[in-house]
């Protein structure tokens, strides 16, 4: 029998999955701050804003800043958990390597 590696062991996901859910809702706190600091700069910079403005703005740099950190997070959690070394080279043989 093979022994689970990464992933594939329930205990190890659940402690992985947990881990990015709590990275997730401590950048989406710091999301929400960027978002409250971009509309003071805009507010700042422009006066009054009207509604569409603000809500582009909350929209635009809220959902970059999550896609940003979910993408990170995906990546740590990848490496963390030995999922990348599972990953099998098949083409490491057919490509020469300059020396």
């Amino acid at each position: 029998m093979t022994r689970r590696q990464a992933l594939d062991d329930p205990q190890i996901a659940a402690t992985a999955w947990k881990r990015f859910r709590r990275i997730m809702a401590w950048m989406a706190g710091g999301a929400t701050l960027c978002v409250g600091l971009a509309l003071l700069f805009l507010y700042w910079r422009v006066g009054q804003l009207p509604i569409h403005m603000v809500i582009a703005t909350v929209l635009g740099v809220w959902l970059t800043f999550m896609l940003g950190t979910a993408l990170m997070a995906l990546a740590f959690l990848s490496s963390g958990t030995g999922h990348d070394e599972q990953v099998m080279d098949r083409l490491k043989d057919e490509v020469p390597l300059d020396d």
